[in-house]
């Protein structure tokens, strides 16, 4: 469970708060899926990799099982958290608020960042690599919600991203969950570049309806 922190060293250099720069070094692990649903987190292991105390761990745990991320459990210790339909429904109430507004009346466009996504989503899609249209999926979102400006909406966006790659993982046999928003994506920048915004926003509300549906009718056939 080493972390490798080189490009987290500048991080922690100008954080004032090592417990709030622990639980984004961890937060950004689970979203990028290199700790998946059900890890057993080791406190000597992760204290170590992170050069931490583990009292200063377990407060970082207390912050993300707070945000639903690791689950606690008494004497057994601390996973990655496996979200269930409630938890997805949770996720899909927040992203309808933040991406359509951020679509709407984001002031940070940046359609460049979105085309290079879109490339590297279909590039993705042309080597059916799941793994890397899931994260190409993610940037994306990442990038429309930093449209809005807000460097808290970012913040929370980033915890919702990490949850969304544990949900992500529960779909993993089912690679056309992914294929088919590569060009739903796509569509969605070309409205943008139109200028057609509110249009885009409507089409990123039902985007969203549509994919917590599909993975709430995953998890339901999985006895979820």
């Amino acid at each position: 469970m080493a972390l490798n922190l080189d490009e987290y060293a500048e991080q922690r250099a100008s954080h004032t708060n090592i417990t709030l720069w622990a639980a984004e070094v961890l937060r950004a692990q689970i979203a990028a899926g290199k700790l998946l649903p059900g890890t057993k987190l080791s406190e000597q292991q992760l204290a170590s990799s992170l050069n931490i105390s583990r009292n200063t761990l377990r407060e970082a745990f207390t912050v993300l099982s707070g945000e639903g991320v690791v689950s606690r459990y008494p004497n057994r210790g601390v996973f990655v958290a496996s979200p269930g339909a409630e938890a997805v429904r949770e996720i899909y109430r927040v992203r309808r608020m933040l991406e359509p507004a951020a679509a709407l009346w984001g002031e940070d466009l940046d359609l460049a960042r979105l085309d290079a996504v879109v490339r590297q989503a279909r590039e993705a899609k042309d080597r059916s690599s799941v793994e890397e249209m899931a994260a190409a999926n993610q940037a994306f979102h990442e990038t429309l919600v930093r449209m809005s400006g807000s460097a808290q909406l970012e913040q929370i966006m980033s915890r919702v991203l990490a949850e969304m790659r544990l949900v992500f993982h529960a779909m993993s046999g089912q690679p056309d969950f992914h294929t088919h928003y590569v060009e739903q994506n796509a569509d969605l920048v070309e409205l943008l570049r139109a200028g057609r915004r509110a249009e885009a926003a409507e089409a990123v509300r039902g985007y969203l309806d549509a994919a917590e549906a599909e993975l709430l009718g995953h998890l339901s056939a999985e006895g979820h």
